[in-house]
C-alpha cells in the first residue's frame, strides 16, 4: 500500500488525509484494493459509528480512491474489494437517524454504490455487484434503494440476464413499495 494511505488510514490520521488527493492516480492505484480492505477493518470497528475522526477519515479515503478507479479505469481490478466493502455495510444500519442524516455505513454504501454501478455496462462487474445490490433493497433506507432502482434499472438496459436469478426480490421490493410508503418506491 501507498505510504500515505498507509499512514492515514493506520493511524487514522486526518490531518494529512486531504494529501492523499496531491498524488497521481497511476501513483496509488496499485494500493487501492489494500485501502479498501483496511477502510473494511476500520467501519467496522465498535465504536466507527461514533467516532467522527475515523468517519472523516473514511470519507476522504473512499472518496480519493473512487476517483482514482474511475479515473484509471481500473474498476475490474478493485471489484472484489469495492463489493466486499459494500457488502460489509449490510452487516450495519443503513436507516437515517433523523430527516436527511444517513448512518456512516449508508454514506460508504452511497459512495460505492455509484462508483460500482456506474458501469453498468461492465458484465463482470455487475456480476459481483448485482447480488449485493438487491440486499440493499430492503435495508429501510428510501434513497439509497431509490438510487439502487435506477442502476438496477440501466443494468436491466444493457445485461438483463444479470438480474434474472433476482427477479423475485425485485418485484417483492416493487410490490412492498406499492403497499407500504416505507420503503424506497
Amino acid at each position: 500500500m501507498h505510504q500515505l494511505f498507509r499512514l492515514v488510514l493506520g493511524q487514522k490520521d486526518l490531518s494529512r488525509a486531504g494529501d492523499l488527493f496531491s498524488l497521481d492516480d497511476s501513483e496509488i492505484e496499485d494500493s487501492l484494493t489494500e485501502a479498501l480492505e483496511q477502510i473494511k477493518i476500520i467501519s467496522s470497528s465498535s465504536d466507527y459509528q461514533t467516532n467522527n475522526n475515523d468517519q472523516a477519515v473514511v470519507e476522504i479515503c473512499i472518496t480519493r480512491i473512487t476517483t482514482a478507479i474511475r479515473e484509471t479505469e481500473s474498476i475490474e481490478k478493485h471489484a472484489k474489494a469495492l463489493v466486499g466493502l459494500w457488502d460489509s455495510c449490510l452487516e450495519h444500519n443503513l436507516r437515517p437517524f433523523g430527516k436527511d442524516e444517513d448512518t456512516p455505513h449508508a454514506k460508504i454504501a452511497s459512495d460505492i454504490m455509484s462508483c460500482i454501478l456506474q458501469n453498468y455496462n461492465r458484465p463482470p462487474v455487475m456480476a459481483l455487484a448485482i447480488p449485493i445490490a438487491v440486499k440493499f433493497l430492503h435495508r429501510g433506507n428510501k434513497e439509497l434503494c431509490r438510487n439502487m432502482s435506477n442502476y438496477l434499472s440501466l443494468a436491466a438496459i444493457t445485461k438483463a440476464d444479470l438480474l434474472a436469478d433476482h427477479t423475485e426480490v425485485i418485484v417483492k421490493s416493487i410490490l412492498q413499495g406499492m403497499i407500504n410508503q416505507k420503503t424506497c418506491f
